[in-house]
């Protein structure tokens, strides 16, 4: 058997033989469904006969051992085992399979560039939780400094690619549905929330869920809230939904503002309403950032002074 020279430091790669392999219907069970159970099974489904399969093939087999062990490959003559292509309603070929876990997760038709496959095979790998993470810290990262730094075009656009990688990223998906919010697309923004795992824990999703909320609870009027305050500035009812109001169009500093005039006019008004609600604007706004920090000193200050 002839090795492959893996790189410096990691011992020798993984023989070709052992990553890419001949399928057949009656093995399909056990060299896709269980082996993809301990890394992600890529499935070629091809014939003789096809001219794009004979362009595809030799590029998947070069990404695959580009990976390093990461990935295997199965090629499956659709001719001699046709059970299997029909129960994953294959229509044309060259049609590809990715199985992570013992179930396909994503899949493409037809020849595709060399960068596809590899952006193909960079998903499954980050699916499988077996890759470095590395392109996929990275585009977080650039699309919260985008978002940061106002390019919310910028931010979404990363964070979709993020999505790409690992569809249930809480991050991600975090990251999106905030854009979304600050174009003013609630629900979007509601339906991303929704793809996240039932039982994710992340702060910045529970900010995007807080903002959800005061967006729902927002009263649709603020010219009547002004009014009344304009006529009886004493109306905290009033301030206080309009800081709803305010929050809810996303306005949050603004809401704050509000919030604070309660609250430096009588801390303990309507059992802290006026506190609770500045709370949830902060969790709206991301416990980490400026505004929240901010807020937090200058409501500790009020409260222990």
């Amino acid at each position: 058997m002839s090795i492959l020279l893996g790189e410096a430091g990691q011992g020798p790669a993984p023989d070709a033989k052992d990553l890419i392999k001949e399928g057949a219907d009656k093995s399909f069970i056990a060299d896709v469904v269980e082996a993809s159970r301990v890394q992600p099974v890529i499935v070629d489904f091809w014939a003789t006969w096809c001219g794009p399969c004979r362009q595809l093939t030799p590029a998947l087999e070069k990404a695959v051992l580009a990976a390093k062990g990461k990935v295997r490959l199965v090629k499956i003559d659709v001719d001699k085992n046709p059970q299997i292509a029909g129960q994953l309603r294959v229509q044309s070929i060259p049609t590809v399979y990715g199985f992570v876990d013992g179930r396909p997760v994503d899949a493409f038709m037809g020849a595709v560039p060399e960068s596809q496959i590899k952006t193909f095979i960079d998903k499954l790998i980050a699916q499988s939780g077996g890759g470095d993470g590395g392109a996929l810290d990275e585009l977080l990262a650039m699309a919260a400094e985008s978002f940061k730094l106002g390019d919310t075009g910028g931010a979404a656009q990363a964070y979709a690619e993020a999505l790409q990688y690992d569809p249930q990223n809480v991050k991600a998906i975090a990251g999106l549905a905030r854009c979304y919010l600050a174009g003013g697309d609630t629900e979007r923004a509601a339906e991303l929330v929704e793809m996240a795992p039932p039982d994710a824990k992340d702060a910045d999703l529970d900010g995007v869920r807080a903002a959800l909320k005061l967006a729902a609870e927002a009263p649709d009027d603020l010219a009547q809230f002004e009014r009344a305050l304009a006529a009886n500035p004493g109306d905290h009812a009033a301030r206080l939904e309009l800081a709803k109001a305010l929050a809810g169009h996303g306005r949050l500093e603004q809401a704050t503002d509000e919030l604070f005039r309660i609250i430096e006019a009588d801390r303990d008004w309507n059992e802290g309403a006026a506190r609770a609600q500045l709370l949830t604007v902060f969790e709206a706004a991301g416990l980490g950032s400026e505004l929240a920090r901010n807020g937090r000193r200058r409501l500790s200050s009020l409260i222990y002074s």
